[in-house]
């Protein structure tokens, strides 16, 4: 009896162990702050030529970007990008770049707002980019550094300034869980291209996606190791519940051939929100290829929005 109960134990203790290392590969992954080579190969994630982005490359380099620093509350220092307008104006984009990115990935968006009169900032979040941090927040520490970079651009511009926020991806995701804060009014509408309605929601997608594992007990006992280190929970960071708390107008954009971040999040999102609210879901457009998919409605959509809200 003694023989098989040593037996059991070993057992247990060893699928403990399994465990414990598979939730801290997941970890490292997933969330720790390290290149991402498997976004190159996932099948789910569209590859485009860089040829297809050499028009926006060669006007990105072309243009007067300031470097611009920020502290973070918890004195990370975080840096960014800002490029002034053309004429003056109160009107300022803050951008939100993707998993695994930095600001200038959002060179298009970039694009579209400065040749529309706006100034742009576009941060690297923390664990991105020139910024510091050892883990990827996936937008709920992120909220926070945002309500920082808001206030740096109110009062670098002035209290008349008028912000519009713009995401995309894991962007999209960050502008969300910002727009549940309580925000100035300053800030004038929020733009989510291709949000996550929850990491813990879209982390057990690419589980399944992935690696065939259903989300139990893999994303439990991985949220945990994310708390011990990075301080958060994956279910506290849900998009979802920061929708209901907004007070500011969102325009939901999504590709309906996205297999990255399921389409089925923005229906998700939208009918969570109870403030203004646009949809507008593009036809034949993959994961975060809506605005090339489409450049003519999506920039028709997106200003025609925006310029319900700044003036």
């Amino acid at each position: 009896m003694t023989r098989v109960l040593t037996i059991m134990v070993a057992g247990v203790a060893l699928i403990a162990l399994l465990l414990i290392a598979i939730s801290l590969y997941l970890y490292r992954l997933g969330v720790g702050r390290n290149p991402k080579a498997f976004l190159r190969t996932d099948p789910n994630m569209p590859q485009l030529e860089e040829s297809a982005w050499e028009a926006t490359q060669r006007w990105y380099e072309s243009q007067p970007f300031e470097d611009v620093e920020i502290r973070s509350e918890d004195d990370l220092h975080l840096r960014g990008h800002f490029l002034p307008a053309d004429r003056p104006t109160d009107k300022v984009a803050i951008l939100a770049h993707g998993y695994s990115g930095q600001g200038e990935d959002m060179a298009a968006f970039a694009h579209l707002y400065h040749e529309s009169g706006y100034h742009v900032l576009m941060p690297d979040n923390r664990g991105h980019g020139h910024s510091d941090g050892t883990y990827i927040g996936f937008g709920w520490h992120d909220r926070k550094d945002y309500l920082r970079w808001i206030d740096y651009v109110v009062e670098r511009i002035g209290e008349q300034v008028q912000i519009v926020l713009h995401g995309v991806s894991m962007g999209g995701g960050t502008v969300l869980m910002v727009c549940g804060e309580t925000l100035p009014e300053q800030v004038k509408c929020i733009i989510s291209d291709c949000a996550y309605s929850s990491v813990t929601g879209i982390l057990s997608y690419h589980l399944k996606q992935m690696f065939k594992l259903p989300s139990f007990p893999f994303i439990p006992l991985t949220s945990l190791i994310c708390k011990l280190r990075a301080g958060f929970f994956f279910g506290e960071a849900s998009a979802l519940r920061q929708i209901r708390r907004a007070r500011k107008p969102i325009l939901f954009i999504h590709g309906d051939c996205d297999t990255f971040v399921p389409t089925k999040m923005v229906e998700q999102l939208f009918e969570a929100a109870s403030g203004e609210k646009q949809k507008l879901i593009v036809p034949n457009a993959q994961h975060g290829m809506s605005f090339v998919t489409d450049p003519d409605g999506y920039r028709n959509t997106v200003l025609g929005f925006i310029r319900r809200y700044v003036v």
